[in-house]
């Protein structure tokens, strides 16, 4: 059989175009997501260290326990002490304002950047699903393709947590960035000829296997950027609660964004959403395999580093339950779980031969099945 025959050259080049339109319109919306950072109002930094402060004051006026003199004795009624402990710690801080500052300029900056989000997700869809029907395949038989997939899931997956949460217009920014990085990455070092399956991959598997794998992906991603978030919120509160004073931009950036408090629980429950279709991908995995290899399990790198990366994040939820480890030693486990996930897509694809790769990395292609 011809397979350059079974390919429509004329959707695979409206896909190549289409996806060249959504990194000029995704462009657009990082100077977009630029703007309300810069244009919203700076007016009301110090909120934080405002709530820190009216923190510690109220504890010291809770002064120590009321003593009841009585006769015949002396009764001594403890004053209650009430403490409120997030997962993060101890404070207790109010969101930011958000990525626009609490101004109407920067909300419109705003909602003019998560509008062209939004185009830029219609236009890559497109061009993912016109790579399909050029192969009348799942567009995921590569690195390539499993880049554009992933970046459009990504973007998915935020604009719906947009909708269901008004303060998560932070995450705007950073996403639309290593979108970019990630689309330029494919179109350049990844980009593979629209073509057809290799054999061992024409398995309606994959369409269960590397789909979940792929959501996986991207939700992880949500979750590493909250952490990473969180860390820095965490430093930026500490620093204001131990009495120092933070520079400009940690004032101007920071104190926009939730609280750590809130950051942490946010990175949490997107982590711990995911995990268990995490743990469903191996499983799914093991099973093609053993149609594929006639074994379910061999050790092979992407394997072996699919099961690290579980292993990570099951330490990591374990730690995010444990009091003793909350906050940012589990961060540092979750981004830790996170590194172990993109080494398990680009470094085990890239620089470790198995039977999940299906040809080397060359000037413009790597023939590679994503997980």
């Amino acid at each position: 059989m011809n397979l350059a025959a079974a390919t429509n050259e004329h959707l695979a080049n409206v896909s190549n175009t289409l996806i060249y339109s959504a990194m000029a319109v995704y462009t657009l919306a990082f100077f977009a997501y630029i703007a309300e950072w810069l244009f919203g109002s700076r007016s009301k930094v110090g909120r934080t260290a405002a709530a820190l402060t009216a923190g510690a004051a109220t504890k010291a006026a809770s002064g120590p326990a009321v003593t009841v003199k009585k006769a015949g004795g002396t009764a001594v009624l403890e004053r209650p002490q009430v403490v409120v402990r997030s997962a993060a710690g101890s404070r207790d801080v109010p969101d930011g304002p958000g990525a626009h500052g609490g101004t109407e300029k920067g909300d419109l900056y705003g909602r003019i950047a998560v509008s062209l989000t939004v185009l830029a997700f219609a236009i890559e869809a497109g061009g993912v699903v016109s790579r399909a029907l050029s192969v009348k395949r799942a567009p995921w038989g590569n690195m390539y393709e499993f880049n554009l997939t992933l970046t459009t899931v990504a973007v998915g997956v935020f604009l719906v947590l947009l909708a269901l949460r008004k303060n998560i217009r932070w995450l705007g920014l950073p996403l639309v960035t290593t979108v970019l990085l990630d689309l330029g990455l494919a179109v350049t070092v990844l980009y593979t000829a629209s073509d057809q399956l290799v054999p061992a991959l024409h398995s309606y598997w994959l369409y269960i296997h590397v789909s979940t794998a792929i959501f996986c992906g991207a939700v992880f991603y949500v979750g590493a950027v909250g952490t990473l978030l969180y860390l820095f919120k965490d430093s930026f509160e500490s620093k204001l609660a131990s009495g120092g004073t933070p520079g400009r931009f940690a004032n101007s950036v920071l104190d926009r964004l939730p609280s750590a408090a809130s950051l942490d629980k946010f990175a949490y429950r997107v982590n711990a959403a995911v995990f268990p279709l995490w743990t469903f991908t191996i499983i799914a995995g093991a099973i093609w395999a053993g149609d594929a290899w006639g074994r379910y399990w061999g050790w092979d790198p992407k394997e072996t580093w699919s099961f690290i990366t579980w292993v990570a994040y099951a330490c990591y939820l374990h730690a995010r339950a444990t009091a003793g480890w909350k906050g940012r030693k589990a961060a540092y486990l979750a981004l830790a779980a996170f590194a172990c996930w993109l080494f398990n897509y680009y470094g085990v694809n890239i620089f470790v031969s198995g039977k999940h790769s299906y040809a080397d990395v060359g000037l413009g292609a790597l023939q590679s099945v994503g997980f």
